[in-house]
């Protein structure tokens, strides 16, 4: 039987560094987040994970009330963390930050995670949601880097730089597994469906 994961990248969250977890929802964030509800309302969705962060949970809070589902918390599930707060990254050096660590798997900026660490840590997280949820269709609220470093555990070609630089805020996917945990499928179903990585094999 099939697993299907909706991921979910939050909506638009005024950006504040030394206020990562906590940030919310801009007044944007939160009408793009009615319309995010709107649509997994509709997919007959059994779970609803979410990182810890509240940008990611106010974005997929609304489809848990509405389906009748307990949020499912996972700390790993978090965005990766770039750089430590007293590494300070401003203007052009974010997107030369960013080519870095996807190009390099392995490189880190001071006090921050590479992407491998990002993977090894969001993949335990990840597995034991599947675990719980085998068979089943649940969504995760997300992060654009996290997101696309986990989504690349399945096909490292597809999800990378490029992919990451394409994502809006919010945005969601439809990934879907076989019984062995391969890739099926991806459809990217925000603003509307759109088949974009078809597996055959």
């Amino acid at each position: 039987m099939n697993t299907t994961i909706y991921w979910v990248r939050h909506a638009k969250s005024p950006f504040s560094k030394e206020n990562e977890r906590l940030r919310g929802l801009s007044p944007d964030g939160i009408a793009d987040a009615e319309r995010v509800t709107e649509i997994l309302a509709q997919e007959q969705l059994e779970a609803v994970v979410s990182s810890p962060y509240t940008r990611a949970i106010q974005t997929v809070q609304g489809a848990a009330a509405e389906l009748g589902l307990e949020m499912e918390l996972e700390e790993n599930l978090r965005e990766r963390l770039l750089a430590g707060l007293d590494h300070v990254i401003e203007g052009e050096g974010f997107m030369a930050a960013i080519e870095r660590v996807f190009t390099d798997q392995d490189y880190a900026l001071p006090g921050g995670e590479s992407n491998h660490a990002a993977q090894q840590r969001g993949m335990e997280a990840l597995q034991r949601v599947l675990n719980r949820h085998q068979g089943k269709r649940f969504a995760i609220g997300t992060h654009g880097n996290i997101m696309t470093i986990l989504m690349s555990n399945w096909d490292s070609e597809a999800y990378g730089l490029a992919f990451w630089k394409q994502i809006s805020s919010p945005d969601i996917y439809k990934m879907t597994l076989d019984a062995e945990q391969k890739l099926v499928s991806v459809s990217r179903i925000w603003p509307a469906n759109q088949q974009i990585s078809p597996i055959n094999s």
